[in-house]
């Protein structure tokens, strides 16, 4: 007699054994993407999540794909083993895949077609090594259920705008034209804080020694002053 496979039965690996990515450079663009989303979207009901299963149909665990970075807004922060569609109830509005010659097919055809029929609202490919795509950056955005491209490298779900900075993407606030800083860049500009504050700190400390010294000089004037007019009496006017 066959035994029911309940659904609450159904494994749903959280990995698979395969690398994170190509090459290292597609590696830090990933990375990057990740940290810098997660840094902006901070304190925000979203998450962002980096090349984790997104399982898109319940009961089979065969239907899975890996999006290199996705965002997901409405849900709770926070990582995850993996993405379950039905049970978070929310697609993600954007993904983005770190595309290569090797990947190109199936970011260009299976993944594309597979994003664009879940709604996901934005689909970027990043080419870091400009190996098929000639300005290594090239957006989607779901218009009537079709993606159609970006002219303009403007995400509106994240109100930021796109740019290619080498082999990394670059983001900036639409009203204020402020970089989001990368680990790195913010690390340093941690770092230049560090020194700015220390210089004022030592400025300071020196100001507190200058008047300390003109209160010892004016300390040891009035003592002369008292000292004179034990002998002499007052000064004359």
């Amino acid at each position: 007699m066959l035994e029911t496979v309940s659904k609450t039965d159904i494994i749903y690996p959280s990995s698979d054994g395969e690398p994170v990515a190509e090459t290292y450079i597609h590696l830090y663009a990933i990375l990057t993407t990740l940290e810098v989303l997660k840094q902006y979207l901070s304190g925000q009901q979203a998450t962002v999540l980096a090349n984790q299963f997104m399982y898109y149909s319940q009961g089979l665990p065969r239907m899975r794909v890996a999006p290199d970075v996705m965002v997901i807004f409405n849900v709770e922060p926070g990582g995850r083993d993996n993405y379950k569609i039905w049970e978070e109830k929310e697609v993600p509005q954007l993904i983005f895949e770190m595309t290569s010659p090797g990947t190109k097919n199936q970011d260009q055809e299976f993944k594309k077609t597979l994003y664009e029929q879940l709604g996901v609202k934005e689909y970027w490919l990043f080419d870091p090594k400009g190996e098929w795509i000639t300005e290594k950056l090239k957006g989607y955005r779901l218009r009537n259920n079709v993606y159609e491209l970006i002219e303009d490298g403007y995400s509106e779900p994240l109100q930021l705008q796109l740019k290619v900075e080498d082999q990394l993407i670059g983001f900036y606030r639409k009203d204020t034209g402020e970089k989001l800083l990368i680990p790195e860049e913010l690390a340093s500009a941690l770092q230049q804080k560090e020194t700015e504050l220390q210089q004022k700190k030592t400025e300071l400390q020196q100001k507190e020694t200058e008047l300390q010294q003109e209160k010892q000089k004016l300390s040891e004037m009035e003592l002369m002053l008292e000292k004179y007019r034990q002998q002499f009496g007052e000064l004359p006017e």
